[in-house]
């Protein structure tokens, strides 16, 4: 077992797999991979379910949204209890309230709109997954390999892949209910490994008072950064919450084939992730950022004009490849700047990455109702795009005079 301890100057003087615990953040992986499953489980599942209960756009927009708000409330819940009680505590509890609430809802079964979206209450604790997963990774490694821990913790939101591959052929196979229950079994496998793998670093702060916990709130810095995520991650989960939706009603996609276009999508900017982790640790988080915001306003408008399945696929595939590598660079950024508050700065912005994932996931299902198109949803947030390219723009000039002085990676 490593040791993470490092010097005064924040290096370690080892590499990457030498400067951590390498069981810790295979558990964090994992972990992240099966909650990410199962949080966007009913985007693959929602033509079924629309199918069976007769569902209007607008309900299945909320619907595959829901998950996404409840995980983006539960990150802040969840930050202050891995500052307070540990991340791996804190992710035993998380897990077992899914495992039990999935299999309730697989036992009882789901006949109504309303126990959808109480169904998605229950996956929005497997979405808050990420303010455990990654502190419970990161804690482990030196500042000069924060880019590359999150990003490979946080490449469990290729989970999203899983579902959207076997979730619409095992409910053609067994039934959409059946794939709750279903769920069940690798979570449990994985809850098992969770708890023989992962271990809490010995480099936990100090326990604060909730008061001190909203500190960084204060400060702009935080909402920068929590308004950078609302769009890469926002922007990556709505999609691959709602993709298998706009492929079925956009071009009368089977579920099934639906799950694999969706798939495509999610893999891309699954991928990148720990790409842009260590892209942002190389070249500095500004840049990458800068040209994450501009491609995937580019693809998002793209999107919205797309005539055929191929040319949107290949736009989608666009978009995720720039938010996922922003996911990965917002976060490289987030240690640097606040080093001491990890955990409860995971939870805020990971809440605001669920947040503006709710917002794209249930504007397209509005925007499909009231106009008949999904298109104005795909305009308005590649314009979230372009303004936090803006915000950029404006701040970034101000990290670096504050922000050189006093830290050894480059943003």
């Amino acid at each position: 077992m490593a040791t993470s301890f490092w010097d005064a100057t924040g290096k370690s003087g080892k590499g990457f797999w030498a400067s951590g615990h390498t069981p810790t953040l295979i558990a964090a992986f994992l972990y992240f991979d099966l909650a990410f499953m199962v949080w966007v489980v009913l985007g693959p599942l929602a033509p079924d379910i629309a199918a069976a209960l007769g569902l209007t756009p607008a309900q299945k927009g909320l619907m595959v949204a829901t998950p996404t708000l409840v995980g983006a409330l539960l990150r802040v819940v969840n930050g202050l209890l891995v500052d307070r009680i540990g991340p791996k505590r804190s992710g035993a509890i998380s897990q077992v309230i899914v495992i039990v609430g999935l299999f309730a809802a697989w036992f009882f079964g789901v006949s109504t709109f309303a126990g959808t979206l109480a169904l998605g209450v229950i996956l929005g604790f497997a979405g808050a997954s990420f303010a455990i997963a990654l502190p419970l990774a990161s804690r482990w490694y030196p500042p000069e390999h924060q880019g590359k821990a999150m990003g490979l913790a946080g490449m469990g939101n290729s989970g999203t892949v899983l579902a959207a591959l076997f979730a619409p052929g095992l409910a053609r196979l067994f039934g959409w209910n059946a794939v709750l229950g279903l769920a069940c079994i690798p979570l449990t496998i994985v809850f098992i490994l969770y708890m023989v793998m992962a271990k809490d670093s010995p480099n936990q702060p100090a326990a604060k008072t909730i008061t001190q916990y909203m500190d960084p709130l204060k400060t702009a810095d935080s909402w920068w950064l929590m308004g950078f995520y609302a769009v890469t991650f926002g922007g990556f989960v709505g999609l691959a919450a709602s993709l298998p939706i706009y492929f079925t009603d956009r071009f009368g996609l089977t579920p099934v084939e639906a799950g694999y276009a969706t798939a495509a999508c999610v893999f891309a900017g699954s991928l990148v992730r720990p790409m842009g982790g260590a892209l942002a640790d190389r070249i500095g988080g500004v840049k990458t950022l800068t040209g994450v915001f501009i491609v995937a306003a580019i693809a998002l408008i793209g999107v919205s004009m797309a005539a055929t399945v191929m040319s949107a696929l290949a736009l989608f595939v666009l978009a995720m490849l720039a938010l996922g590598t922003g996911n990965g660079a917002v976060f490289q950024l987030v240690p640097q700047r606040f080093s001491a508050e990890i955990g409860v700065m995971t939870g805020l912005v990971g809440m605001a990455g669920g947040v503006g994932g709710f917002y794209l996931a249930s504007s397209l299902g509005f925007a499909r109702q009231l106009t008949g198109s999904f298109a104005p949803g795909f305009l308005i947030f590649a314009g979230l795009a372009v303004l936090a390219l803006a915000g950029l723009t404006f701040v970034k000039r101000q990290w670096r005079a504050r922000w050189d002085a006093a830290q050894y990676v480059r943003i």
